[in-house]
């Protein structure tokens, strides 16, 4: 739905969360089960963050076209939790000067992500470290346990390969990001920026043993179009760690390639990875 506020124009749509498969604390990041969640203080699962993001992506397209895909950025900071059966939604709003704000926001109007985005080379791109180990190394069958001790801030972690196909992509499309838009699961289905979200915290979970995990922040720079039916590599240097009212964060810079060695997308991504325990949410 389009609005018009003043002289700016905006795009809203609302969705209700869902969080699929079984509730079990027997899952990779058990801060995404019930009792998982609660031994943290949250009220019940938390939706992922970029679960979440990815359903407003038919909003910002909406605002920002199809080019933003492969020539736009976006800067998100995860704000709130969002829990299964919470009324999202998504609204974007055209800036004076040609940016956008996002939020979206659940049935109490709290903004569960606030971001700002638009189309072109972002403000934060020159910042983005770009890693020089860029070729796909296995992973080994023991990895380390990450603590702000051994956080190896400044290096480059192991690059991954990551199987793009087109019926991985359409599954992840039509399951997880809840759309059957053809630009996702046609025969040249786009990359969905959710699960391109997503990308930098498998590589750290590569490298690293960690968890339970909360996504913080996204820093998300498009460069190419990037279409599914091909195998992508993944790399990353770790650029930050840091402690902030118990938890623990950490700052990965990533870049995806093309099969063709192209660069698809440059991504900062925060994440607290080792959380504090609380009170009930």
């Amino acid at each position: 739905m389009t609005t018009a506020q003043g002289t700016s124009r905006s795009w809203q749509a609302t969705i209700t969360a869902v969080l699929g498969g079984p509730d079990s604390r027997d899952i990779p990041n058990e801060i995404h089960s019930t009792d998982g969640a609660k031994d943290y203080g949250f009220a019940a699962a938390l939706v992922g963050g970029a679960t979440v993001f990815g359903w407003t992506v038919p909003t910002i397209l909406d605002g920002l076209g199809e080019r933003w895909l492969e020539d736009g950025w976006i800067e998100l900071a995860f704000r709130r939790p969002t829990y299964p059966g919470d009324l999202m939604t998504a609204r974007v709003t055209e800036r004076e000067g040609g940016d956008f704000d996002l939020v979206m926001e659940n049935q109490d109007g709290e903004g569960c992500i606030v971001g700002t985005l638009g189309l072109g080379r972002a403000p934060f791109f020159d910042e983005l470290q770009r890693p020089e180990r860029v070729s796909a190394e296995q992973r080994p069958a023991e990895l380390p346990r990450l603590t702000l001790d051994v956080a190896p801030v400044g290096e480059d972690i192991r690059p991954m390969s990551v199987d793009a196909s087109l019926a991985k992509m359409v599954e992840y499309a039509t399951e997880k990001a809840r759309t059957e838009a053809a630009l996702f699961t046609g025969d040249r289905a786009r990359l969905h920026p959710g699960w391109l979200t997503s990308r930098p915290i498998e590589l750290l979970h590569h490298s690293y043993d960690y968890g339970p995990s909360i996504h913080a922040k996204s820093h998300i720079q498009f460069l190419a179009p990037a279409e599914a039916g091909q195998t992508l590599t993944v790399a990353g240097r770790f650029t930050d760690a840091y402690e902030r009212k118990g938890h623990h964060y950490g700052v990965t810079d990533a870049v995806i390639l093309g099969e063709d060695g192209r660069e698809l997308v440059r991504l900062r991504h925060t994440s607290i990875f080792q959380v504090a325990k609380r009170g009930s949410a």
